[in-house]
């Protein structure tokens, strides 16, 4: 088979990890310990996936000499987060009704599923290139990147399911965020493989990561924070740290 083909394959596989996380949301019964546990457990994947892969990958990218581009993206991408805060209303209060709570998970899911959209086509085209020149080393990076997307799945479906209760309307998004870790390999693949510029790849990573700090600073923490189940959040955020590092290793 075709190696072009083979690394497109591999990434699509890649985004089956976001289901196989989402999957879990159906068939758990105590759906509020679940949240805190999802919530707790995405807030530390997210906190060392910054610190684990994307910090070094875009000191690598852009090296010193662009570390201005590096802080001024950043800002965008918390900015962009920020508008959308106006647009999305439903933010979290003190005092919130069923409703509210309801549509702030929602809120959650859609910011969540912004930034996860962005860093799956980033990491479709990275793991593309990857699997062309070796096909052994695109599949262990995507294992270990796959990981890190159970948990994700795991919070954005749980969060959106829980607000909407539409199946149909949970799975619709979630199969749009496995398919935008293709869509990065369907890039790169009709551009024949060529590499992008590293500035350019440098910029979407600051972006991203300026959109998982807001993520993790204004939507999860907060919600850990008011958790009720304090001694799940804490299991969830200790689980995601140990799954991390279980991934580093590999």
């Amino acid at each position: 088979m075709n190696e072009k083909i083979v690394a497109l394959l591999v990434t699509l596989f890649l985004g089956l990890f976001i289901v196989i996380g989402a999957g879990v949301t159906f068939f758990v019964k105590k759906k509020e310990k679940f949240i805190d546990f999802a919530l707790a457990f995405a807030f530390s994947v997210i906190l060392m996936l910054l610190f684990t892969d994307l910090l070094p990958e875009v000191s690598e990218v852009l090296g010193v000499k662009h570390i201005l581009l590096f802080f001024i993206f950043v800002i965008v991408g918390i900015f962009i987060l920020r508008i959308l805060d106006f647009f999305i209303p439903d933010h979290e209060d003190e005092k919130m009704t069923k409703k509210q709570e309801k549509d702030n998970l929602a809120h959650i899911g859609t910011l969540s599923s912004i930034a996860l959209v962005l860093h799956n086509i980033i990491e479709g085209m990275a793991i593309y290139s990857t699997c062309t020149s070796s096909l052994r080393a695109g599949l262990m990076i995507s294992l270990g990147v796959g990981c890190h997307n159970i948990p994700l799945g795991m919070v954005i479906a749980s969060t959106i399911y829980q607000s909407n209760k539409s199946i149909k309307k949970t799975i619709f998004i979630i199969l749009g965020l496995m398919l935008s870790t293709f869509f990065g390999g369907m890039i790169m693949f009709f551009m024949n493989g060529a590499e992008l510029n590293a500035v350019f790849i440098g910029v979407l990573l600051s972006i991203t990561i300026g959109m998982l700090v807001y993520i993790c600073s204004n939507e999860l923490y907060p919600k850990i924070r008011k958790s009720k189940n304090k001694r799940i959040s804490w299991c969830g955020i200790i689980a995601g740290i140990v799954l991390i590092a279980v991934t580093c290793f590999l």
